[in-house]
């Protein structure tokens, strides 16, 4: 199945330490393209990452929704070698590999814990689809294999790397599948506590999950973490996400009423 679309476009990250946090995300291989006192904005590829100084803020606590992590796909599986060799001489923690049958990805962590997973899709022909639903796993990820395949060492990511899909921590499964229906999106995989979904024939655009446990406490204005992310849709309706999570779509900004 054809992958029709590329919706999402950037993600805004509320954080404690502004230098330290521009320093790390351009050491992982973005480039800075504008910074003040209050804010850096970074490029990975086609993907933006704005982040924003949070004052007086605290550190987001346990049993709160928000970022899992977030995810830039590399245009192909020679660029995930040379970024894995290039990760291992560095002081990073690798907190996950996985291979995911449609994918193989890398899993890492900011200073302040925010996720962030670097991964490579499989060819979408060899996808397996059953009745609208995809079919993937979470597999043991051959890294000795990846990290010996032959190509351009890492220099930076590479024109074609996009975000491609977000990976929430909610309250409500149910609750945050329905708005983000109401954004066009359709579930294409459900673990349990762990649903997928997409726009058009992607494996998956948006992820959510029960991590934190059922009626997580909704993003906070003064906790560090996740603020926003944009996408390229039309909406009909002024949606609001129910976690506390602003949703831009083309150029219109929708808040949870909650926040402060």
């Amino acid at each position: 199945m054809k992958h029709e679309s590329w919706p999402l476009r950037d993600v805004t990250l509320k954080v404690l330490n502004l230098s330290l946090q521009a320093e790390f995300y351009q050491d992982f291989g973005s480039r800075l393209l504008d910074r003040s006192d209050q804010q850096a904005t970074l490029g990975a590829g086609d993907a933006r990452l704005l982040l924003k100084r949070l004052t007086d803020g605290q550190p987001r606590p346990q049993r709160t929704a928000g970022l899992f992590h977030f995810a830039l796909l590399l245009p192909d599986r020679t660029s995930l070698g040379a970024f894995l060799r290039f990760a291992m001489r560095k002081p990073w923690q690798l907190v996950g590999a996985a291979d995911h049958l449609v994918s193989e990805s890398l899993y890492f962590s900011d200073p302040e814990k925010n996720g962030i997973e670097v991964y490579a899709d499989r060819p979408a022909e060899s996808w397996l689809w059953n009745d609208g639903r995809i079919s993937m796993a979470t597999l043991p990820l051959a890294l000795r294999e990846l990290a010996r395949l032959s190509g351009p060492e890492w220099q930076g990511f590479p024109s074609g790397s996009r975000l491609e899909h977000l990976h929430l921590t909610v309250g409500d499964l149910d609750r945050s599948q329905g708005f983000y229906e109401k954004l066009g999106l359709q579930i294409t995989l459900d673990w349990g506590a762990f649903r997928f979904l997409a726009w058009g024939s992607y494996h998956h655009n948006l992820a959510i999950n029960l991590v934190e446990g059922r009626n997580a406490a909704p993003v906070s204005a003064k906790i560090s973490g996740l603020e926003s992310f944009s996408v390229e849709r039309e909406t009909p309706l002024p949606l609001v996400d129910p976690d506390g999570i602003q949703v831009n779509t083309r150029g219109e900004s929708y808040r949870d009423s909650r926040q402060g």
